[in-house]
């Protein structure tokens, strides 16, 4: 897996607590085709059937991904590029969400959704029918982690809680709650059930996260640029 270079260069400072991608979760009753591309998304069939994430980043990750960019891009042009591509796709789109993707697929209210793959175990387990796929295109491989504030008053206690949280036994409670990927190999060893123990939208193999990669810190003027662009997307 990818580490957290990304925003912790070296990884010097964070623990990781859980990871996933984002990827298209569809319903097979309701798409009867093969689903490998961000490009389902844009196409008409799928009208009022489409979730995409309101997320800024996420969202520029389908768009970028499309075009070939990269989803760190600070080229101007190229957030342009994606900025009209997610304005065409408006009129397919049923909503911009973000828990509510879950519940709207679960209840068969949309066909397609943009999800984080936590997620996705959760709602296959609801609803058998959903299926999900990280794109061929790319898409974005995340970490969630723990740190310690500079200004930590207990440094000793919080040292403490993430030497708790790291106890192969209490990592799998985590997991088995949450249902989000645990980077903790020993926890993923004691998982009973099989099929999630290998699952791929789990713990998805090389192949897939080859062509992941994790959101950098675009810093301030680079937030500032996609804000700009983002709020063209929502004023059409």
């Amino acid at each position: 897996m990818e580490s957290a270079e990304g925003f912790d260069p070296g990884n010097k400072y964070s623990v990781p607590y859980c990871w996933g991608t984002v990827g298209i979760m569809y319903n097979t009753k309701m798409v009867d085709e093969k689903v490998d591309s961000w490009s389902i998304l844009f196409n008409d069939k799928y009208k009022n059937n489409i979730l995409m994430q309101n997320s800024v980043r996420d969202a520029y990750c389908v768009a970028l991904s499309s075009l070939g960019y990269s989803i760190n891009t600070l080229d101007e042009n190229e957030i342009k590029e994606a900025t009209d591509l997610l304005i065409k796709q408006k009129p397919l789109v049923q909503a911009y969400v973000i828990d509510q993707v879950r519940d709207k697929m679960i209840k068969n209210a949309a066909a397609i959704g943009v999800i984080y793959s936590g997620e996705a175990i959760y709602m296959q387990r609801e609803n058998p029918d959903l299926e999900y796929v990280v794109p061929k295109e790319g898409s974005n491989v995340w970490i969630d982690g723990w740190v310690i504030p500079k200004n930590c008053t207990n440094k000793s206690g919080a040292e403490a809680w993430i030497n708790f949280l790291c106890r192969p036994e209490i990592a799998l409670m985590n997991f088995d709650y949450i249902t989000y990927s645990t980077p903790n190999e020993a926890a993923r060893n004691l998982i009973e059930d099989e099929e999630i123990r290998n699952s791929e939208i789990a713990f998805p193999d090389e192949s897939i996260l080859e062509r992941c990669k994790v959101y950098n810190y675009l810093g301030a003027d680079g937030d500032k640029l996609y804000d700009k662009y983002w709020t063209k997307v929502g004023a059409e």
